[in-house]
């Protein structure tokens, strides 16, 4: 995160004596990035965070791929993704290259039996639908609809459902998630033109230390296997942290839009940057303004990058027969844009009441065997005129 922040307590100086109540020292955790150059925390635990009591086993969880190389636009049905209790088994890999995984998820059960770390990606959580609770090791975040959770690579987390009705966009990251450089001052203060500023990002607000001694299951991802872990400690034994290395929640709802009198490029949609994609917001916002202006996208062609549309709800002006949860993808190095009669009928209109979700990524994406399985065939031959 680009911003300090702190809760719950610690000591005035670090690296220094911090001790209980009951005269026993605190256990301090440097949880950090990039080595000891990136962001990062200091963490203070009741326990020690190291005692593993045993490695119960590991699963292979690598995304199963059916087509390494796309040239093909393509539509997928997105919501076809079945609810399963599970958290961790609803996630379905869609779309994946080297420096990310696209996933959906319909999950219908709270994590009530184990923690989950991953240790290979950041992880930024799209609600679609649903609502609850974040629960991290640096403290809870409530969420809802529109809602972007943002969770650092390392990070022990729960994901507490109101309900069994779910719907999750789901991207991880294999470099960190950061707010996009042009927003920034040099600072590192979100400057007066982004579309968003610090008031908008919610980070743990409530701490709720747990001194519990037992047997704990964390399942641990890395380099795509599962493992699980058994812990002699509660993961959320922390009473305070400061730092910039947390995890935050971000409303989509909360994303002003930038607009012109004359249709401008997805970039102004931007609203996250990894090393290898971007990730964007389309909101309800006012059309261009120019008396003779086309406010449908125009052609363009996607030459470094294979760009994927989540439809979150709304009339999306620039395609045909759209739904809740569908996922295009248009690959790299051909042209795309308004399907027949989005480019006409977008003329004199003054306002969209859309949401969606980009991802714009700079290596080409891979197709899983699940992506194959609820793709619409006929989309590739959808610009045809009737």
């Amino acid at each position: 995160m680009p911003f300090y922040h702190k809760l719950g307590i610690f000591p005035h100086k670090r690296h220094t004596v911090f001790r209980q109540p009951n005269g026993k020292l605190y256990h301090e955790q440097l949880f950090g990035t990039v080595g000891f150059d990136g962001m990062s925390v200091l963490m203070y635990h009741i326990n020690p965070p190291t005692i593993v009591k045993e490695v119960k086993g590991q699963k292979d969880i690598a995304p199963f791929v059916a087509l390494e190389k796309n040239m093909i636009a393509r539509s997928l049905k997105g919501y076809e993704v079945p609810a399963v209790d599970d958290y961790l088994d609803s996630r379905v890999p869609v779309l994946v290259n080297s420096d990310c995984y696209i996933e959906l998820a319909s999950p219908k059960k709270s994590m009530t039996d184990y923690f989950y770390k991953n240790a290979d990606a950041d992880e930024v959580i799209f609600i679609h639908r649903g609502e609850g609770t974040l629960k991290t090791q640096l403290g809870n975040i409530d969420f809802s609809y529109g809602d972007y959770l943002v969770v650092p690579r390392g990070m022990i987390y729960q994901m507490h459902f109101k309900d069994e009705d779910n719907k999750l966009f789901i991207v991880q990251s294999f470099s960190p998630v950061y707010t996009p450089k042009r927003y920034r001052n040099w600072f590192g203060q979100l400057l007066e033109h982004s579309p968003y500023c610090e008031r908008d990002i919610r980070p743990p607000h409530v701490l709720e230390p747990i001194e519990e001694i037992g047997d704990f299951l964390i399942r641990i991802k890395k380099q795509d296997v599962l493992y699980d872990y058994i812990y002699g400690t509660h993961p959320f034994d922390i009473v305070g942290w400061d730092g910039y290395n947390y995890p935050y929640a971000f409303s989509i709802h909360d994303f002003e839009p930038i607009t012109g009198r004359v249709h401008l490029p997805p970039p102004i949609h931007q609203t996250f940057e990894t090393a290898g994609f971007v990730m964007c917001s389309f909101v309800p916002r006012l059309y261009d303004y120019h008396p003779d202006s086309i406010p449908a996208p125009y052609n363009h062609s996607n030459i470094d990058s294979d760009e994927v549309l989540y439809y979150v709800d709304g009339d999306f002006m620039s395609r045909n027969n759209i739904e809740k949860g569908q996922i295009t993808v248009h690959p790299a190095g051909i042209p795309h844009g308004p399907h027949p009669g989005a480019y006409e009928r977008s003329i004199g209109k003054t306002e969209t009441l859309e949401l969606a979700v980009m991802v714009d990524t700079f290596k080409p994406l891979k197709l899983t065997k699940a992506a194959m399985d609820m793709q619409d065939p006929e989309y590739v031959k959808s610009w045809m005129q009737h």
